[in-house]
């Protein structure tokens, strides 16, 4: 019988979960493409692999919000569904835990441990990529034009075994494996919502941040991994400050397949080899510079005091924002504001709230949005970061939004719209810089 399902709040959301194991660790398994907790269990090979992880941890599963026993609702971009993770460990009393994101549950995981590291005792990834799709710096992925053909045939096919020759090539022939996928899948997700999920995945580019991750970290690759070639593995090793690569002789994708001993002995040895950590002192954070325009002109054409009550109400008005998208102040610099938030997509929508709400009050700013690691200072931030934020501020114009390329790629399924404004050099930063306006209509 599987454990028992319960539901964690997120928002207006419920997530389904479970806990298995009673482990000196926390492991939060994070599925890939679609998952059910309870059809999970059906299937030996599957159930067994989850069995062997609680047996050295504290096993908690879950199902992401719009798959499985979640609600089906709309398919989020990766902060919300670091939101719902929280959620998750917050009902089941883990204030810390190791994350193991397969598949598509590893590039959440990797931004979930950049930017909470003190509830990240590590992060393990397995199968997975920062990004999915091919870009002119990035050949190993799939071609755009061959990812849309797959959702088409997903689409086409669902309700039977689909993707299961690239996922599990060395199940292919069994028959009973090939009717609880079927039905795995089928519990999963619908064939809108998954490929509502796979066209999300196109997006998905955490390539930025991995420099960022500062939690112990093991990559696990099959060699012979047909859905997620293993150059995107070696990737991701080559890129996260310290982490341990094992390539894993096998060809099936699913951590339950081929390789599932090597991955549980991996997994095992790894979390065993944990020790307590610090305090983190460095954190992936998104800093927000709003600054009011013109602001020289109109003090010298209001005098003092009344310029002295309108920026007191400015402040006022920009805190209230700030509470409502969960922004926290970190410094006000008399016609300016930064903030930072632990999310790309709310620092975004806080903005452009920011400069509606301003208006009545005969105000106008610019407004410049950076993700990036940051240096924790008691409650202050301070790193390369906070400077680019500030100087990607300093290139918008009145009424402007400008985010840098790492914002846009970290908010892929948020709704969010941008238009390109192309290379600019940002004053004391080496190089040049990507830079973005957000279509405020959409925000």
């Amino acid at each position: 019988m599987p454990p028992q399902t319960r539901y964690a709040r997120s928002g207006d959301v419920n997530i389904a979960y479970q806990v298995v194991g009673d482990g000196p660790r926390d492991l939060v398994l994070v599925p890939g493409w679609v998952s059910n907790v309870e059809v999970f269990w059906e299937h030996p090979a599957a159930a067994s692999f989850l069995n062997r992880l609680a047996s050295f941890c504290r096993l908690i599963l879950f199902d992401k919000r719009g798959t499985g026993l979640s609600d089906r609702v709309d398919i989020p971009g990766i902060e919300t569904r670091m939101d719902d993770v929280r959620a998750v460990m917050d009902a089941a009393r883990s204030d810390r835990a190791v994350l193991f994101g397969y598949s598509e549950g590893g590039p959440m995981c990797a931004v979930f441990a950049a930017t909470y590291p003190a509830r990240a005792a590590g992060l393990i990834m397995h199968g997975s990529y920062a990004r999915r799709v091919r870009a002119a710096d990035y050949p190993w992925g799939v071609p755009a034009s061959d990812w849309e053909a797959f959702i088409e045939t997903t689409s086409r096919d669902w309700g039977g075994p689909v993707g299961l020759e690239a996922r599990a090539p060395s199940l292919i022939n069994d028959e009973a494996f090939r009717q609880w996928w079927a039905r795995f899948t089928r519990m999963s997700a619908g064939p809108a919502g998954s490929a509502a999920i796979l066209r999300m995945n196109a997006q998905i580019d955490v390539r930025h941040v991995l420099p960022s991750i500062r939690v112990p970290t093991l990559i696990l690759h099959p060699a012979g991994d047909r859905t997620v070639p293993v150059e995107l593995g070696r990737y991701l090793a080559g890129h996260i400050p310290g982490a341990r690569y094992a390539e894993i002789p096998g060809i099936d994708h699913v951590p339950f397949g081929d390789t599932a001993d090597r991955t549980l002995a991996e997994t095992e040895a790894f979390v065993a080899g944990l020790s307590r950590e610090a305090e983190p002192d460095r954190v992936l954070a998104t800093v927000m510079f709003a600054d009011i325009v013109g602001s020289t002109e109109r003090a010298a054409e209001l005098g003092d005091r009344r310029w002295r009550e309108l920026l007191q109400g400015f402040h006022a008005t920009v805190r209230g924002e700030l509470a409502r998208f969960r922004g926290r102040e970190i410094d006000t610099a008399g016609d300016g504001v930064l903030a930072a938030f632990d999310g790309p997509a709310r620092a975004v929508r806080c903005a452009c709230a920011v400069g509606l709400a301003i208006k009545p009050l005969g105000l106008r700013v610019r407004a410049g949005i950076h993700t990036g690691e940051c240096e924790v200072m008691g409650d202050k931030l301070a790193g390369i970061a906070v400077h680019i934020g500030a100087r990607v501020a300093a290139a918008a114009s009145e009424d402007e939004v400008l985010v840098s390329s790492t914002v846009r790629d970290l908010v892929a399924g948020s709704g969010l719209q941008f238009s390109d404004r192309g290379r600019q050099s940002l004053k004391g930063i080496p190089g040049d810089w990507q830079l973005y306006a957000v279509d405020q209509k959409g925000a």
